[in-house]
């Protein structure tokens, strides 16, 4: 079995990378759109840069304010202003990037991740059912494989949320986290996502231990981060972070870039500890 780490050390150059959440403003057509394209892409633009000024290693976009949420499926305008956010992310600002797409649409992230060249995609209901607030959600691994093939986008990795957020488990509830995890390698994801509860709140700090010593593919955490937690999550492989460097730590917030600048100092004691 490879080192876990493999992936992740070669997408970012580094163990543990810090990858920083771009919540996009609503997206035309969503209940809450009230801006052009242009400005959306400003937007992102300028988060990206406040996050690689600060030493982040990685940006990911999101349609966070498109609530609520379609399930599985969203408009082509969405696919279309998303891949156009992405790309001028990538002409201006040299980090990895990635894509997700809510509720769970995610073949449309691939899509996404194919038009902007992307590096990686974060998917939901990877293996197992779930319900969310959307409703029920089928496991899509076999289909999103095939599409990933299908569209030549072999290169996008993968990250697959596992037990995820914003969902009620009850029909897994024999199942734990770390046999979700192996399923999600079973199933050929090329990393696994471990959340807390909910948008900000932070993950259980055994799980994510768990779920490394259970897989041998890389584990990332992927909400409630902060820098008093942030030590916690030593055996993680890398830290998707939003809420926390936000202006009052709230992920509808802006970018404070002093918060960006905390968490890369926490992350850095995290290593010279032995993290």
């Amino acid at each position: 079995m490879t080192d876990r780490r493999d992936a992740i050390r070669g997408l970012f150059g580094r163990k543990q990378p810090l990858v920083g959440m771009i919540h996009l403003p609503a997206l035309p057509g969503s209940p809450g759109a009230s801006l052009g394209v242009d400005d959306i892409v400003a937007h992102a633009v300028a988060e990206a840069r406040v996050y690689r000024n600060g030493g982040f290693d990685g940006v990911m976009i999101e349609n966070m304010h498109d609530r609520p949420y379609l399930r599985r499926e969203v408009g082509a305008e969405v696919v279309a202003v998303m891949a156009a956010v992405g790309r001028e992310i990538r002409r201006h600002e040299p980090l990895p990037l990635g894509v997700q797409v809510l509720a769970g649409a995610n073949r449309q992230a691939l899509a996404v991740a194919v038009a902007c060249g992307a590096a990686f995609v974060r998917v939901e209901g990877f293996v197992f059912g779930h319900v969310a607030d959307e409703g029920l959600f089928d496991a899509d691994a076999g289909d999103l494989l095939r599409e990933r093939r299908r569209i030549g986008a072999d290169g996008v990795l993968v990250l697959a949320d596992v037990k995820k957020k914003h969902a009620s488990h009850a029909l897994t509830a024999d199942v734990d986290i770390a046999d979700t995890a192996r399923a999600a390698e079973f199933c050929l994801a090329d990393g696994v996502v471990v959340t807390g509860p909910a948008t900000g709140c932070e993950a259980d700090a055994g799980e994510v231990a768990a779920v490394a010593a259970a897989v041998g593919i890389p584990v990332l955490v992927g909400s409630g981060v902060t820098v008093e937690n942030l030590g916690r999550y030593a055996a993680a492989d890398g830290f998707i972070v939003g809420s926390t460097v936000k202006h009052d730590g709230h992920w509808a917030g802006t970018l404070d870039p002093a918060r960006v600048a905390a968490v890369v100092a926490a992350r850095a004691a995290l290593r010279d500890t032995g993290g």
